[in-house]
């Protein structure tokens, strides 16, 4: 009994004898096989290639191009048909190079109908296992691909999340820096200003007694130190606690324009470069001006800081649905790397001078308005500050 998918295989027959091709067809279509045939090796392939069969019965000796080289063709340009060779010659070295060409199996000529009908099932069995293993490698090739792509994606979204979780946690930190330096500040400014008062007022006395100018310089010099003692608590408190305010709509644009035009005189005297990048003017917004003037001063102050004889200060404004998008820019000698997670803490300075509570303040009002600031480059050709602010405060 004939099985179910040799009844269904297409087979081509290409011999050069005619009566080979008459008697194998007929033999071939009474047990259910989809026949076709050829009398050359060109005309075949040219039918292989049109019907694509499971099976070639192909003559080993053949005018033109013979049966070995046609062999090899078909192997390598249609590798899932399978090929049985008929061959007059029967020795061990033909068998063997047929074989190693690619041929499943080989007839002697004449053969049998029973074993030509046996070799051709036991060939399609043979194919149809490993076709359907094939089937089941490039599966496993896209199941693997498909595992290390999740993989990939997996170990994206750890990293985003890991990223997103220090960054929270730097800002947690950063807000209990924050809220302690507010504790601390607020007892040192009454504790430290009480007696400041006192020792102003004590000195302001003993001027009024002296009229000796090099003793009056003395005295003014201290007046001028105790001004600048209160000056550094304002600064502590202003880090760390929001002062008094006054919300109106606020055009940043024009603050930053404002802010640009005070340091003027700095800005050229360093000779610095200014580039105003607005390149969406974002709209009016809710804020206390002074604060949002305060963002940029500090900012500029350390830019104009990093570049003392020339460079360039860029100023880039964009928006989008959400919030207003701002860069401030120097191409100054950059912030150590080792220091960049610290420039917002209260009191960190790389500067030999001042109290490092510029970029604190700065963070402070920032975060006021539901805002984010970073670090968005810093090497040896500068550094960008990366400000975002978003229109609704909530």
């Amino acid at each position: 009994m004939q099985s179910e998918s040799c009844n269904k295989a297409t087979v081509v027959i290409i011999d050069d004898e005619q009566i080979i091709l008459d008697l194998t067809s007929i033999i071939l279509k009474n047990r259910g096989y989809n026949v076709f045939s050829a009398t050359d090796a060109r005309e075949g392939l040219e039918l292989i290639e049109k019907i694509n069969p499971e099976l070639v019965l192909l003559d080993y000796m053949m005018p033109g191009k013979d049966g070995l080289t046609a062999l090899k063709e078909i192997k390598e340009r249609f590798p899932d048909t399978y090929v049985i060779m008929f061959t007059g010659k029967g020795s061990e070295e033909i068998a063997v190079e047929l074989m190693k060409s690619g041929a499943s199996d080989y007839l002697l000529k004449p053969f049998n109908n029973q074993d030509l009908s046996e070799r051709m099932e036991n060939v399609l069995r043979v194919r149809s296992v490993e076709i359907h293993n094939r089937q089941l490698l490039r599966e496993r090739e896209m199941l693997l691909a498909e595992i290390e792509e999740w993989n990939r994606e997996l170990e994206k979204r750890v990293e985003e999340k890991t990223e997103a979780l220090q960054k929270a946690q730097t800002e947690i930190v950063q807000s209990e820096k924050l809220a302690t330096l507010g504790y601390l500040s607020a007892g040192m400014a009454h504790e430290i200003r009480n007696p400041l008062n006192s020792i102003a007022l004590f000195i302001q006395l003993l001027k009024n007694g002296i009229d000796q100018p090099e003793k009056i310089e003395y005295l003014d010099k201290s007046l001028k130190e105790i001004d600048r003692i209160d000056a550094i608590l304002r600064k502590l408190l202003d880090a760390a606690k929001r002062p008094r305010f006054e919300i109106k709509e606020v055009r940043i644009d024009q603050i930053i324009d404002s802010t640009i035009e005070i340091f003027m005189p700095q800005i050229k005297h360093h000779n610095i470069k200014i580039v105003r990048d607005f390149r969406q003017i974002p709209p009016p917004f809710q804020a206390d001006p002074l604060e949002i003037e305060q963002i940029f001063t500090n900012l500029f102050v350390n830019a104009i800081h990093e570049m003392p004889t020339q460079g360039t200060l860029a100023v880039h404004l964009d928006h989008d649905e959400k919030k207003m998008i701002i860069r401030i820019s120097d191409s100054g000698k950059g912030i150590p790397s080792e220091c960049i997670s610290n420039i917002f803490d209260p009191f960190f300075t790389t500067k030999s001078c001042g109290i490092g509570m510029g970029l604190a303040v700065v963070l402070r009002i920032v975060k006021t308005y539901f805002g984010r600031i970073e670090v968005e480059k810093s090497d040896e050709n500068g550094t960008t500050f990366l400000i975002t602010i978003p229109f609704t405060q909530a």
